[in-house]
């Protein structure tokens, strides 16, 4: 990775998580809730992972000699549900997902803490690191969880809707209210948001809170941390009522809580819909939904009227830890050496859409993240918000607290509140 883009995440470190709300046991996949015990030492490694990871792993374990797979793959909250089940029985798999950081039951932290994740420190792509990057894969100076690069979050769009209405990619706040102003005087969607999907309620808040909490206050986590100032008391008002402000004019489709992510992308794939504000690594959803993928770019969603004080997340992309308890971790743990590779880092970094953890002259970066690469050189770009939150409790309730905004039940002050009272918890 350039030291450009390590720049971009030097005021706050931070890393992609996709996870969600708690699914009941009885909606699991099949294929997941059959999966228990770590394969028993057979020589085939057990392999789970989020439905987002699968275009990468499809085809880095097929390039892969050295072991047999038994790979499965479900929507995020379902395989956060039952692989940490699986976690706490002793049974897990022998691969699996983890999200980066701290903040999530899945996260690296939070497994990592219970020993629970085995020791990845003496391979050699670990030395690459950046050190800005460290706190979203190290714990008391371990590794414990392998990922590919970094993601952003901004607009994906279909260019032959933008063009049908005359419209282009806005710089400013208030041009993007006048882009789905005019998308919608066209009979269009501006914006598909699948709300019921628990993760898809924060991308909204994260596209904007860097350029309304971040841009004036960079210190506002440690401030946070320090018990100084609040969610309540900070940008984050701003951004949660522009987001209000979205559905008050009419911008999103009809029931967004009723809306799966699924729906969401097959809107925007579709022409439904104009745009989506959601990950880059789920690039890959929109584009095998679109008749021509080609029709689908991104750019960032401008948080500020003055263009100068736009900022953009980005983080860490959701990866893969090795059970500490499998039969099989010396197997496992070459995979993943394998994995750190820069062929197939880069491999896996152009599967999801991501700029990869180390960047050389033969690595690629998706033409749609081309208008994000100012901000990641110019030093504009904060990493997700939840990397900095103390407990596995904060996102979820961020997740509720949007969905009832959405349904009219809270307000933004004691939507606030409540996650103000969760991130304070011991």
């Amino acid at each position: 990775m350039t030291s450009s883009f390590q720049n971009a995440a030097l005021s706050r470190r931070g890393f992609l998580r996709m996870s969600g709300g708690v699914a009941a046991a009885a909606a699991l996949p099949a294929g997941l809730a059959a999966c228990g015990g770590s394969s028993g030492g057979s020589g085939t490694l057990r392999l789970v992972g989020v439905a987002d990871q699968q275009k990468a792993l499809d085809l880095l374990t097929k390039a892969y000699t050295g072991a047999k797979f038994s790979t499965s793959f479900a929507p995020t909250d379902q395989v956060q549900t039952s692989v940490r089940t699986q976690l706490g029985a002793g049974n897990a798999p022998d691969l699996h997902v983890v999200y980066p950081g701290n903040g999530s039951a899945m996260s690296m932290a939070q497994i990592a803490q219970a020993g629970l994740l085995a020791d990845l420190s003496g391979q050699a792509w670990t030395k690459k690191i950046p050190a800005s990057l460290k706190p979203a894969f190290q714990k008391d100076g371990k590794t414990f969880i392998y990922s590919a690069g970094s993601s952003v979050i901004g607009a994906i769009y279909n260019k032959k809707v933008f063009e049908k209405a005359g419209v282009e990619p806005p710089k400013t706040w208030s041009e993007f209210l006048d882009v789905c102003e005019k998308l919608k005087k066209k009979g269009t969607v501006p914006i598909a948001l699948g709300a019921q999907t628990p993760w898809v309620t924060q991308l909204i808040t994260y596209a904007l809170v860097p350029s309304t909490v971040y841009a004036k206050n960079p210190q506002f986590d440690s401030q946070m941390q320090a018990g100084s100032t609040s969610f309540a008391q900070s940008g984050w008002v701003q951004a949660l009522d522009m987001y209000l402000d979205l559905q008050k004019r009419g911008y999103f489709n009809d029931n967004p809580n009723g809306t799966t992510f699924e729906q969401q992308t097959s809107m925007v794939a579709t022409g439904k819909a104009a745009m989506a504000i959601q990950v880059s690594a789920v690039l890959p959803d929109f584009r095998a939904a679109a008749a021509n993928a080609a029709d689908l770019s991104m750019f960032p969603v401008p948080g500020a009227d003055d263009a100068a004080q736009v900022r953009i997340p980005a983080g860490v992309v959701v990866g893969l830890g090795v059970s500490a308890r499998s039969k099989n971790k010396e197997a496992a743990e070459k995979f993943v050496a394998f994995l750190g590779e820069q062929q197939n880092i880069n491999r896996w970094a152009e599967a999801v859409a991501c700029v990869p953890l180390v960047r050389d002259s033969s690595s690629k970066i998706d033409p749609v993240l081309e208008p994000f690469l100012p901000y990641l050189d110019g030093d504009r770009a904060d990493p997700f918000m939840d990397q900095a939150w103390p407990n596995a409790e904060v996102q979820p309730a961020h997740f509720a607290m949007v969905q009832e905004l959405l349904a009219g039940k809270t307000t933004v002050a004691e939507g606030l509140a409540k996650m103000d009272e969760t991130y304070r918890k011991k």
